[in-house]
């Protein structure tokens, strides 16, 4: 039986790709792509986020916290991961490809809840000193989609899955109710 995809979970597997791709970039180069670093011009969008956003700031990489790139670190293995699913599911076509792809979800989902967590329970402490529009414009937004987009992955999938197992345990049952006989 061929593995059930869904586009818009391969789409967004497939575009936030070369995304993390940029972010991880900007946070293991970090201070070379931030202001004033050689290789910002790759990164200016940064530039404001930088201060937005005081984990990607400066303050946060003087202090030696590692937080940004403990995040980046496993922005690259969910992401390898969501790369694995749509190998699985489009090219060969594995019945495991689902659980890759959950698994990984569940790994964006996770993290993304987790930051803004530690938001919260610090007191706004990286991104309190903005304002509400620029908040809602360059933080909640933006990170808001982290949340929103996975948690429908992580419904359908584990719909697909669900689905899947009850097939499953139904043949298997079937398979031993005709052996009786």
């Amino acid at each position: 039986m061929a593995v059930k995809t869904h586009t818009w979970i391969s789409l967004w597997f497939l575009v936030t790709a070369p995304v993390i791709a940029w972010d991880v970039g900007y946070c293991f180069m970090r201070p070379r792509s931030m202001v004033g670093g050689d290789l910002h011009w790759i990164w200016k969008p940064y530039e404001i986020y930088q201060e937005v956003d005081y984990v990607y700031g400066l303050k946060a990489l003087q202090d030696g916290d590692g937080f940004t790139n403990a995040q980046s670190l496993l922005n690259v293995i969910e992401t390898l991961m969501n790369l694995v699913y749509l190998y699985l599911a489009h090219v060969y076509g594995s019945s495991v490809a689902p659980l890759i792809g959950f698994a990984a979800v569940v790994m964006t989902l996770s993290k993304t809840v987790l930051y803004w967590a530690q938001e919260y329970y610090c007191g706004f402490c990286a991104i309190g000193h903005n304002t509400l529009k620029d908040l809602i414009v360059y933080w909640i937004i933006p990170n808001g989609l982290w949340i929103v987009i996975p948690s429908l992955i992580v419904y359908q999938l584990g719909k697909d899955i669900l689905s899947e197992l009850i097939a499953a345990d139904r043949a298997a049952a079937k398979t031993a109710s005709s052996k009786k006989n």
